[in-house]
């Protein structure tokens, strides 16, 4: 057979959209290698220009990303400085609390019969702490005669009593408190239970 018929043969092989699709598929793959190898001719000066531009942008990009880098090691930094001293100021007032205690205790060492001068120094000393909460936005929780909520208060007690309704708070253990709206230290409380 010669090379025509065989070519005849395949053809005739083929059904229309077969012959369609490959032709179809045969254009596709001229296009995208025209494409491909297309080249534009530019002078030597614009080529000059184009790689000195790009190595411009370079430089600024690799500039600015070394600033980004360096101002977040210098966040980060600051960041550490401050949950490091952040309390400082509390802490220095507690200290103040502090010598006034270490005062009334050695007040009481060299008197040892004043009671009442020890008594009136430890108030003064408690009066000192709870204005220093005050001032830093802490506030005592009023926890007795109140509903119980999970939120606030801790069961360390129930009693089986007709006096309260269930769940009424009717003993304080330990009070709780509040640094603005956010319970810091729940209360521990001892709750009604209906018998």
């Amino acid at each position: 057979m010669s090379k025509e018929s065989k070519t005849d043969t395949e053809n005739v092989d083929h059904t229309p959209d077969e012959n369609a699709a490959e032709q179809s598929a045969q254009n596709k793959d001229t296009k995208a290698e025209d494409q491909s190898s297309k080249m534009i001719e530019i002078s030597e000066g614009d080529h000059q220009k184009l790689i000195d531009e790009a190595a411009d942008y370079k430089d600024k990009y690799v500039r600015l990303y070394a600033e980004f880098d360096n101002a977040r090691k210098r966040m980060e930094r600051e960041k550490i400085e401050f949950i490091k001293y952040a309390n400082e100021e509390l802490i220095v007032e507690f200290l103040n609390i502090l010598d006034d205690l270490e005062r009334a205790v050695q007040a009481a060492q060299e008197k040892k019969e004043d009671h009442a001068a020890f008594l009136k120094g430890v108030e003064m000393v408690m009066a000192n702490i709870h204005s220093m909460l005050k001032k830093n936005g802490v506030a005592p929780m009023e926890s007795k005669g109140k509903q119980f909520d999970h939120n606030c208060h801790e069961i360390l007690m129930q009693e089986e009593t007709a006096e309260y309704e269930d769940g009424i708070i009717i003993e304080e253990f330990q009070k709780g408190y509040y640094l603005g709206d956010r319970v810091v230290r729940t209360a521990k409380v001892k709750v009604a239970k209906a018998k």
